[in-house]
């Protein structure tokens, strides 16, 4: 029978190798592959010292300990939800930035093209 102990390790250094794939890969931008790894380590940490844990609840006054984990995970979750929702704001603003200027550069070269074929004609008429 495997303990939890061990499958939570395994779980870690199974996701470690992922995000390094994922990386290697380039599905996943180191910016974002920084936070899993750092998920991935305390994942695999927690596996091979789960009674690191105790300590640290009666620190904070948790009397089930794994409650903490749970806790943590979701604050956890939390944040990277609120970092993503940050980020896709952003790039929605630089896209709808983009797009203005794009608007904004095909107005410009419709004249410059309207202008340069006027031009074009007048100096045709003007040699006839």
């Amino acid at each position: 029978m495997i303990s939890y102990h061990l499958t939570s390790s395994i779980l870690g250094i199974f996701l470690a190798i992922t995000i390094l794939w994922l990386i290697r890969r380039d599905h996943l931008h180191s910016r974002h592959a920084v936070w899993w790894l750092i998920v991935v380590m305390a994942v695999t940490f927690l596996g091979f010292f789960p009674n690191l844990i105790n300590p640290i609840a009666q620190i904070f006054g948790v009397s089930y300990p794994p409650s903490l984990l749970f806790l943590f995970s979701i604050s956890l979750i939390l944040v990277k939800l609120l970092l993503i929702d940050i980020h896709h704001s952003n790039l929605e603003r630089k896209c709808r930035r983009l797009t203005q200027k794009l608007a904004i550069l095909e107005t410009q070269l419709e004249q410059l093209s309207s202008a340069s074929s006027k031009s074009d004609q007048h100096f045709n008429e003007h040699e006839q």
